[in-house]
């Protein structure tokens, strides 16, 4: 609906970033220093993670949020062993494991395919780290069986997984990576394969879970959704850096580059030219949609940091 002739005035609130304790307590699990990787050579050669510095606590359900090709998912893989950086290090619990193969590393991996073993029974499955590890059978079953209980799957240990939905396949799949009680759990994108419902459902259960179990769950997402919802901090990436680290609700309050402004959440860019004529600061500021409020021609704004006249064009 078209209004013509309505001068409302626009009232938003801006608010400056403020210091936050990160809450890391104690040796980090994880440190990341001037990671890098690249891929190709020469006029080929792409840099996927450009020296990455994360700081990473014990027990913190920790996530790797961008978009595809942000370089998230490649530290995921580092971390895991999977990759090998081509400079920086990488630190478990104080110790470098920058060149330690994957195996000699305290740190299981979940992934979005979930990579069950389709002729084993769901308790087999779970059993299988421990089978490998040499872990006695009556250790096994017992371990198995309270990881089963954790994950709310002890009366399905008989079945296959092709026998499960899409959910209960999840967390087999994480019993099984926790069952050995790693000191870090990777998710790479594990909830990309469920539908909607069925995936909201899951970021409660996975943060219970992790509550539970009290290990540090480092988890990869291009869901905002997901990440603002489960973890205790965020680092957003983009173009193999991360932008900013922070709680959700300063990610989302306050973030510090206008890219993270655009990716997290839906925001209202406010470029320098116009905050110099509403602010008297040729900055560039996020305002995003909830703290912006209308108020009638002639109307007074109580506590108001910003104030304007607007036209309503279209509604």
């Amino acid at each position: 609906m078209r209004i013509p002739g309505e001068t409302p005035h626009i009232v938003t609130d801006f608010v400056d970033a403020v210091a936050t304790d990160d809450g890391i307590r104690g040796l980090p699990a994880i440190q990341l220093v001037a990671l890098r990787k690249t891929f190709g050579a020469g006029e080929h050669r792409v840099t996927a993670v450009d020296g990455v510095d994360l700081t990473i606590g014990q027990g913190e359900f920790f996530s790797l949020l961008g978009p595809s090709g942000s370089g998230k998912t490649t530290v995921l893989r580092m971390i895991a062993g999977f990759e090998s950086p081509t400079g920086g290090a990488i630190l478990l619990d104080g110790a470098d494991v920058t060149s330690a193969p994957a195996y000699d590393r305290d740190v299981n991996t979940v992934f979005q395919d979930y990579a069950l073993f389709p002729h084993m029974s769901v308790l087999h499955n779970v059993e299988y780290g421990l089978r490998v590890k040499r872990v006695g059978r009556a250790e096994r079953r017992r371990r198995a069986g309270e990881m089963l209980e954790k994950v709310r799957l002890a009366e399905f240990g008989h079945r296959k997984p092709h026998q499960l939905s899409g959910g209960q396949r999840q967390r087999v799949a994480l019993a099984r990576a926790l069952v050995n009680h790693p000191k870090v759990l990777l998710l790479d994108e594990p909830l990309g394969a469920l539908d909607l419902k069925l995936r909201e459902e899951m970021q409660v259960e996975l943060k219970a879970i992790q509550r539970d179990v009290g290990i540090t769950f480092v988890f990869v997402t291009h869901d905002q959704g997901e990440a603002l919802s489960m973890s205790n901090r965020i680092a957003v990436f983009n173009h193999g850096r991360v932008e900013q680290v922070g709680t959700p609700r300063e990610i989302y309050d306050h973030p510090a580059t206008s890219f993270v402004a655009g990716f997290v959440g839906t925001s209202n860019i406010i470029h320098a030219d116009l905050a110099a004529r509403l602010l008297g600061v040729a900055e560039m500021h996020s305002v995003r949609p909830e703290r912006i409020r209308l108020l009638p021609e002639g109307a007074t704004a109580d506590g108001a940091d910003v104030v304007a006249d607007g036209t309503v064009t279209d509604v």
